[in-house]
């Protein structure tokens, strides 16, 4: 399903607009992988100490320093009602959203998605929280590590399933089954990875290149 709302990511550095829209210019390509080579490489390391709960409690509205921070509504239903499109709200609330039709980047379908089936669509942290945690964020202050779990540049509304199978790879080892979109991926991999100043491996820069080609 092609969603018309979808924004380009180079247009969308904040990740405040949804979607992630296919890029296939020439200039495109070019700023994507100008962006992507200023992304530093390091090795992965261990998983030691990880957990989630060191990237603070889900989906605060507390994470200062991110949009949609202390608005009123938890961080999962900014980002649903960012991507979603024929949104049904809880009754007496404009926050928490109970049914919408998402259009998947990740797989490009539609999905049509209601709360009591919560699992359909999952929140993904484009870089996932693990990986983070392997690249530099096990250093970094609590408050820090929040702000990326909850910052909408690193989050997607996608399937479920789809999201499930991605685990915390890196772009070396999973990227998303809706070819179109991955050189969109790659460039919002690359977008958090500059913001927090947070390396990736060799490879993962080496194919964020190779689908900007």
């Amino acid at each position: 399903m092609s969603d018309g709302r979808a924004v380009d990511p180079l247009d969308n550095p904040d990740g405040t607009k949804p979607g992630l829209a296919p890029l296939t210019s020439a200039a495109e390509l070019g700023a994507a992988r100008r962006l992507i080579e200023k992304v530093r490489t390091a090795g992965r390391g261990p998983k030691t100490g990880y957990d989630r709960d060191r990237f603070g409690s889900d989906w605060t509205d507390t994470a200062d320093g991110v949009p949609f921070a202390r608005n009123g509504c938890d961080t999962r239903n900014d980002v649903l009602a960012r991507d979603g499109q024929h949104l049904r709200y809880r009754r007496g609330s404009n926050c928490v959203v109970m049914a919408m039709t998402l259009a998947d980047p990740y797989t490009g379908k539609a999905i049509s998605w209601r709360k009591q089936d919560a699992a359909k669509v999952q929140i993904d942290h484009v870089v996932p929280l693990s990986y983070e945690w392997q690249l530099g964020a096990a250093h970094w202050t609590e408050d820090r590590r929040e702000q990326i779990a909850n910052d909408p540049l690193n989050l997607m509304p996608v399937d479920g399933a789809t999201n499930s199978a991605k685990r915390d790879s890196g772009p070396a080892s999973w990227l998303p089954p809706n070819k179109p979109i991955r050189c969109a991926y790659a460039v919002r991999f690359g977008q958090v990875a500059l913001k927090y100043d947070l390396p990736v491996t060799r490879a993962d820069k080496s194919m964020m290149l190779t689908q900007c080609r």
